[in-house]
């Protein structure tokens, strides 16, 4: 994007840390779009650059025959308990062996938690979240490059994914909500005001610091 600055992704953890606690004491934040969109990566700098903040990986809840009901179980599971105060746990699933388990993830009620995945910003969540970051890559681009990813060996599970995806943002999309929209940069992230601009502050991050930005 010819023109554009990156966002200091400092600048952008020291405003989400200025959030009100959403989940408890927990602001929960979600990185939500399209798969091969660059959520975890980005999510992992942004954890980084919160000082290690949790992040939760819903490709560890969700499976092979579940992609996307998997809702209650991130509420029974990771909501309530951090709304409480507590550390949550849940079994890892094994996207090789087909199942959960024996790997366990525990997230601490941290002032910050991250939750990355499509569908992150899904309606049952958003109550819970203090705001929605939305990866904003086509998702035609964003599927092209998931598939050059994971290579041939995937592709009947992406010939499988793109549908489930399709008819997942059609019935509960997740963009028109997003309080930020993140686009990816030759040198780094622009982070944008998005559709829902509700969360006080968050403006601040479209402001360039030039050299200051992550790389």
């Amino acid at each position: 994007m010819t023109g554009h600055q990156p966002t200091p992704l400092p600048r952008l953890a020291a405003t989400l840390r200025r959030l009100p606690p959403s989940c408890g004491p927990v602001r929960l934040i979600a990185v939500d779009g399209h798969a091969g969109s660059g959520k975890s990566t980005f999510a992992r700098l942004l954890a980084e650059a919160l000082g290690g903040a949790p992040v939760l990986r819903l490709d560890d809840i969700a499976s092979h025959t579940e992609l996307f009901d998997w809702t209650d179980r991130l509420l029974r599971r990771i909501v309530e308990p951090l709304s409480r105060g507590e550390s949550a746990r849940h079994e890892t699933y094994d996207w090789t062996a087909r199942r959960f388990g024996p790997d366990e993830l525990t997230l601490p009620p941290s002032p910050v938690v991250i939750v990355e995945g499509v569908g992150a910003g899904r309606r049952a969540l958003r109550p819970h979240l203090a705001a929605l970051l939305w990866m904003d890559m086509p998702r035609e681009e964003a599927w092209q490059r998931g598939r050059r990813r994971d290579g041939t060996v995937q592709s009947d599970f992406w010939d499988g994914w793109e549908p489930a995806e399709l008819r997942h943002f059609t019935e509960d999309p997740s963009r028109p909500f997003a309080h930020l929209l993140v686009r990816q940069c030759p040198e780094g992230y622009e982070v944008l005001s998005g559709p829902d601009e509700a969360q006080a502050g968050t403006q601040i991050v479209t402001e360039s610091e030039g050299p200051s930005a992550v790389r």
